[in-house]
């Protein structure tokens, strides 16, 4: 095994502040934050502008040590916080995971991806323009679409449902293990396991 373990920067998309916690559109916060709980891992302040946590992983190949990431903007803006801790600590965009909601596959679903398109996502737009590329990971998480005519944009601040909560308990820990399959593993084999 290699001794330097390889960096990633592991981001959960969301806003920042006690109103937006437990909303749709911070279910990659909330999943960044049950990896930290897995790991035992704290987070602190990096630069006034990223909540983030350290820990390492590693298979019989490989060591990898994840910067778990919290932006401490707005979904329209995270992107600047991103670009500094990729700067900080020479990071890759092809080592940058991003995990977000997503209106467009069922809810407690996700799917893996490298690259593409935005697909109308603020907080997708913002990273790929203060990184240069839209050459990163992204975990899609599904929430799913609001029932009848209801606005998509009030939906998805919009805290869970009950049933919506009981069914993040065991849908995040999923989200973990596919984070760590992804990094120890390679795209084709978190895809094959976790893209529903």
């Amino acid at each position: 095994m290699s001794t330097a373990p390889q960096r990633w920067i592991v981001v959960g998309l969301g806003n920042p502040g006690q109103e937006y916690l437990k909303t749709r559109h911070n279910i990659g916060a909330m999943a960044v934050d049950a990896l930290a709980k897995k790991f035992n891992s704290s987070f602190s302040l990096h630069k006034r502008v990223n909540s983030v946590a350290e820990f390492r992983i590693q298979n019989q190949d490989l060591q990898a040590q994840l910067l778990l990431a919290k932006p401490l903007s707005y979904m329209n803006n995270l992107g600047g916080p991103v670009k500094s801790l990729r700067d900080f600590y020479s990071v890759e965009n092809s080592r940058i995971i991003a995990l977000h909601d997503e209106l467009d596959i069922d809810f407690a679903t996700m799917r893996i991806k490298f690259g593409g398109g935005e697909n109308g996502h603020n907080g997708l737009k913002s990273m790929t323009g203060s990184l240069g590329s839209p050459d990163y990971f992204r975990i899609r998480l599904g929430i799913g679409r609001p029932q009848g005519s209801g606005d998509p944009a009030d939906f998805v601040l919009k805290t869970f449902n009950s049933e919506e909560r009981k069914e993040l308990d065991f849908f995040l820990p999923k989200v973990c293990d596919a984070i760590e399959l992804l990094i120890l593993e390679g795209l084709e084999k978190a895809q094959s396991a976790f893209n529903s």
